[in-house]
């Protein structure tokens, strides 16, 4: 008899906000961003930003359009980012 997988999930730390989570990967259903639908421009923001998984708490911040754009123009304003 095969030994039962084991579903992986991953200890992070948001690169946003720096809290601690849970990323799901293994089981995407019971993950903390399954069901947050970001639109397309927003989540080319966070791919190109972000080199990590964000925190839920991130994520719905984001979705809110004043969230996001003064996000994106805060950082498109310092010099390195």
């Amino acid at each position: 008899m095969a030994a039962p997988q084991s579903i992986q999930h991953d200890a992070k730390e948001c690169p946003r906000c720096g809290q601690p989570f849970e990323c799901k990967t293994g089981s995407i259903t019971e993950c903390q961003c399954f069901g947050i639908q970001l639109p397309e421009e927003v989540s080319a923001f966070v791919a190109d930003k972000y080199a990590d998984c964000l925190c839920r708490a991130c994520l719905l911040q984001l979705q809110n359009k004043a969230v996001y754009f003064q996000e994106k123009f805060r950082s498109a304003g310092k010099a390195g980012c």
